[in-house]
């Protein structure tokens, strides 16, 4: 909900060509990187007049506002019935009470309760289990000599562990899956699509309605898992209200999804388009690690992500008011040759490869190690079991989120197959 804007360019008026508006172009979506440079070298931290905020590109300026720059930065619903706006205030009651958009102390409190379900210990003890679940749904289509591998893996797996993750029901992830994808397309965007409103409000309110039972639920039959966690913790004798552990169960389940989905997506795609580096991932399986690590920073699964300034403040040799909006670009920066060496390049052994995917400092990514142990898994068996793996024809087509950045399909194809799972290598 950062720097919406109602009318984004009036009708026939030209984009200037360093707005991220150009984004909305599908040919600039396919590819925004030569977009990301233009704005990292012409104008690193730049106005953009469309979205009325500035855009940062270069790395050491996106750790900047990632590090000092305002989190909480969603309209109240007091604000927005004064702009007009009163419509989404079921959205906005939610998104402020989502660690997300926090700072601290209210972030630190939050985040200290939610992230102790996904340290790394604990995560890498699901590393059988996400291994079972993969080889499942690879069974599934085995036999069809191609797949949709958005909707058949890099969708479902990740729904099916958040669930698990949530303590929720599995046979719920469909419908996680939905909800999840509906409320990511308004965290991802810049404009207000008024027609998208009623879905959303309406994703929103049987999330909310959904979550609460869960935790009615549980209060009867508690169940390992997320929802029971933040029910019961305390902080210095602080419990959570029931609104806040239904705001952050929601941002988990959207957060441990998105991010995951379009790792493997865009992670299936990259390779396939460099041969070179899919044959010498195969060749040495034991690289998966340092790949997946090169697979964020070279098509971030999250593009961009927005702040408030704390003061006015001066970067990059512009000076920025105290409230002013910045969309700090980490893909951009994932791609700053001040940084990477050759950035535009693939290469899975890249050292020194502190990419911006997940964030930086306090909003890192608290559900990184398990994205990362997923993506791992995924790649490691696709390319063991199915070493035929291809591109089928036709054209590719990207999701119209604009900051979290995923395939709507990816079609595959593959000639030979093995008939039983193999041993992991």
């Amino acid at each position: 909900m950062l720097a919406h804007v109602e009318n984004p360019t009036p009708q026939g008026t030209r984009v200037p060509p360093l707005s991220l508006f150009q984004l909305l172009d599908p040919g600039v979506l396919a590819d925004p990187y030569p977009l990301y440079k233009r704005l990292r070298t012409e104008a690193p931290v730049h106005w953009d007049p469309y979205l009325h905020a500035w855009i940062v590109t270069r790395y050491a300026d996106v750790i900047t506002v990632l590090h000092r720059f305002v989190a909480d930065r969603t309209p109240t619903p007091e604000q927005l019935t004064k702009m007009g706006l009163s419509s989404l205030n079921p959205i906005a009651q939610v998104m402020i009470k989502q660690m997300l958009f926090m700072d601290a102390p209210a972030h630190t409190r939050l985040r200290s309760l939610a992230s102790h379900a996904f340290t790394p210990a604990r995560v890498a003890v699901l590393r059988t289990h996400i291994q079972e679940i993969c080889d499942s749904l690879i069974d599934a289509v085995l036999p069809n000599g191609k797949m949709d591998l958005i909707e058949e893996l890099a969708a479902p797996l990740p729904a099916i562990v958040t669930a698990e993750m949530l303590g929720v029901p599995v046979s719920d992830h469909q419908q996680l899956k939905e909800w999840s994808a509906d409320f990511a397309e308004m965290l991802g965007n810049f404009q207000h699509n008024p027609d998208r409103v009623p879905r959303v409000l309406r994703t929103v309110q049987e999330m909310t309605a959904y979550f609460r039972a869960a935790i009615a639920e549980q209060r009867i039959n508690p169940r390992e898992g997320l929802v029971h966690s933040l029910m019961t913790a305390e902080v210095d004798g602080d419990r959570l209200t029931e609104e806040e552990v239904v705001a952050n169960c929601i941002v988990t389940m959207v957060g441990g999804q998105e991010t995951t989905t379009n790792l493997i997506g865009n992670g299936i795609l990259t390779l396939l388009r460099n041969p070179a580096e899919l044959q010498r991932l195969r060749n040495d399986p034991s690289i998966i690690a340092s790949a997946v690590e090169e697979l964020l920073r070279y098509e971030s699964p999250s593009q961009h992500t927005g702040r408030l300034a704390p003061d006015d403040v001066e970067l990059g040799g512009k000076q920025i008011r105290k409230r002013q909006a910045v969309i700090a670009v980490m893909a951009a920066a994932n791609r700053d040759p001040d940084r990477f060496s050759d950035p535009d390049v693939l290469n899975l052994t890249r050292q020194d490869n502190r990419h911006l995917a997940f964030g930086w400092a306090a909003h890192f990514c608290f559900g990184a190690a398990l994205a990362r142990i997923e993506g791992q898994v995924v790649f490691e068996t696709m390319l063991r079991r199915i070493p035929t793996l291809s591109l089928a024809s036709g054209p590719l087509t990207w999701r119209t989120n604009l900051g979290l950045r995923g395939l709507v399909s990816l079609p595959v194809t593959f000639q030979d197959h093995d008939s039983k799972r193999s041993e992991s290598l």
